[in-house]
């Protein structure tokens, strides 16, 4: 090894194997994502950072999506991180179907294996409202626009295929999802996120919002 190699790595091997575990921590174990739509409003926001556990689903090879242990699939109504082949980004969702389940829509209101969906606490808001929708063990706000209805508001019966799942994004009528890209393949998965990490107002010179340190989801 060089002489000057030799002194840099003797200076700075701390900092280099810092580096290089915190690397491995975030591509393998637990990271952040951005969120810089609004298809998750009124949960997720604009300038949200959110929490992406990882290993909620598979453990992997870091830095690769070889799986070497699934540790469990996704479940009904969890906030999912997936890497989108046919969108090209990673995208953040809502799962509302898994394989073998039947989903229908109609006028923004789910029925999944010939339930419907709860829907209580509407809020009005300016040229839209919000409401409480309760499927399986989860309870989350949505948003639906009242002067701007979305194109795809009503869709299937659709029975979700094998190793595949349904998602919707909470804004319902400003959302890019699986009634735009399709099923998403269980190997797209990243993984889950329950929390707001911080947040970044980008409408107030990108400074923190308080009020959304931690936030659930």
């Amino acid at each position: 090894m060089p002489t000057f190699a030799r002194k840099f790595w003797s200076e700075y091997k701390g900092t280099a194997l810092f580096i290089a575990l915190m690397m491995i921590f975030r591509s393998a174990l637990a990271d952040w994502n951005s969120v810089p739509s609004g298809s998750m409003k009124p949960v997720i926001i604009e300038g949200d950072r959110i929490s992406v556990n990882k290993m909620a689903y598979d453990l992997r090879v870091p830095f690769t999506t070889i799986s070497l242990v699934k540790r469990a699939d996704p479940v009904l109504g969890e906030v999912v991180i997936f890497d989108s082949e046919k969108a090209g980004v990673r995208l953040v969702k809502r799962l509302i179907g898994v394989p073998g389940d039947i989903v229908q829509m109609t006028d923004n209101r789910l029925v999944i294996n010939g339930k419907p969906a709860a829907y209580t606490e509407r809020t009005d808001g300016d040229g839209f409202y919000t409401v409480t929708e309760t499927i399986g063990n989860y309870s989350h706000r949505i948003r639906i626009e009242i002067d701007r209805p979305g194109p795809l508001r009503s869709f299937g019966p659709v029975q979700v295929p094998h190793d595949h799942y349904l998602v919707l994004g909470d804004n319902r009528d400003n959302s890019l999802d699986s009634r735009y890209y399709g099923f998403v393949p269980r190997s797209e998965f990243v993984g889950r996120s329950n929390k707001v990490v911080i947040s970044f107002n980008p409408d107030n010179f990108y400074l923190p919002r308080g009020d959304r340190f931690l936030e659930p989801l």
